[in-house]
């Protein structure tokens, strides 16, 4: 939660920078905007790579049946989340769309000290070909050493993100408000966080009960116990902001509701890693929100935007565990999908971030009924 305050403290420090600072210390915030910024774009594709040819050499060797079925549960209800967001945000399309835009005019646009480009190894299209390759090729051929290589790579870019990019979002959001506030933009943009943040919890909150009500009438038991029974899990997501910190409290409350031990002890944790419904629910609204706020793009019909929500439900298998991993791993596609420029990407790793712990919360709670019906399937047909 302290990541959450840091972030609030950036947005702050950069609006009272934007208005009160002189303009060459407002440069120099900008110009550390710019750094971290070409940082985190030349790391996109890293994160893709690794995190999941790693994750899918990783993957258990013996469960194919229990592991095919978990992965399909798990990615149809990443996608119909996704989905579904999407059409809910179009009907309240009119609540965001007021002519607002967080973009600066040519005459008040900031200058920063020092001009670098950082360009990323590959594009990210090619690092995702590259990982399924390399992560299917380890786990067929069992190449053990190579395995070894994409772990540790992975753990290379996990701690790049957990000491050094993550800790300095709140320092890169401070210079993306401080450009707005000196374009005269921060007022009205932070009114649609506002009604942005409320819109997507909200959701979280409706896609937990069509899960659990949908599934409690199709297997024949209770929602509301299914539900009382995965609460300690959803709470103890709000306060880790981590699935895989929650994994103990999450196997415990699918036990609770019936499942299988041996069902919940492989399908909790590799849900955990693969099944992010409530992230992609807050990517897609969030992502509408931003080009909104955007006079360079405009929403994308239904057609234009399931290949991304699609592509969104293969690339969350790579976020990391850490606070805002998710969109990390999702900036790629955002930027080439959807073409978010670098503006746009700050706004989205700040409406994000401001409510990570509710989407992972989301995430978590939603775990529990993929394990429900595993279980069903398990035991009908194994």
């Amino acid at each position: 939660m302290s990541l959450i305050l840091k972030l609030v403290a950036g947005i702050l420090f950069g609006m009272l920078a934007g208005l009160y600072l002189p303009l060459v210390m407002v440069e120099l915030l900008y110009t550390a905007k710019v750094v971290i910024g070409q940082l985190i774009s030349f790391t996109i594709p890293l994160i893709i790579l690794f995190f999941i040819a790693s994750g899918i050499a990783g993957l258990p060797k013996g469960s194919g049946n229990l592991l095919g079925k978990t992965v399909g549960f798990a990615y149809g209800s990443t996608i119909v989340a996704g989905t579904l967001a999407y059409l809910l945000v179009n009907l309240f399309i009119p609540l965001f769309d007021g002519g607002v835009t967080y973009q600066a005019n040519q005459s008040n646009e900031l200058k920063g000290f020092i001009d670098i480009e950082i360009p990323p190894l590959m594009g990210v299209m090619t690092a995702l070909a590259t990982a399924f390759i390399f992560g299917i090729g380890i786990s067929q051929g069992q190449l053990s050493a190579l395995k070894n290589v994409t772990d540790q790579a992975r753990d290379v870019i996990d701690a790049l993100l957990a000491k050094v990019i993550i800790p300095a979002l709140p320092i890169y959001i401070a210079g993306v408000f401080a450009e707005m506030a000196v374009a005269g933009t921060v007022a009205d943009t932070l009114s649609t966080f506002g009604i942005v943040l409320v819109a997507a919890v909200i959701m979280h909150w409706l896609w937990l009960t069509l899960l659990f009500v949908g599934s409690g009438v199709l297997l024949k038991r209770n929602p509301l116990a299914l539900i009382k029974n995965m609460l300690p899990a959803y709470f103890t997501a709000i306060g880790t902001m981590s699935s895989a910190a929650t994994i103990p409290v999450s196997l415990r409350s699918s036990k609770a509701n019936g499942v299988k031990e041996e069902v919940a002890n492989f399908s909790v944790p590799l849900c955990a890693t693969i099944h992010l419904s409530g992230s992609t629910i807050t990517i897609v609204t969030c992502a509408i929100a931003v080009m909104l706020l955007s006079p360079a793009m405009s929403v994308p019909s239904i057609t234009q935007i399931l290949p991304f929500i699609f592509m969104l439900g293969v690339v969350m298998i790579a976020a990391p565990g850490a606070p805002g991993g998710a969109v990390m791993s999702a900036l790629g596609l955002l930027t080439s999908m959807l073409g978010f420029d670098e503006g746009a990407v700050a706004l989205m790793i700040a409406l994000y971030l401001a409510q990570d712990s509710f989407g992972t919360a989301c995430n978590v709670t939603g775990d529990g009924v993929i394990a429900l019906w595993v279980d069903k399937f398990s035991t009908t047909k194994e």
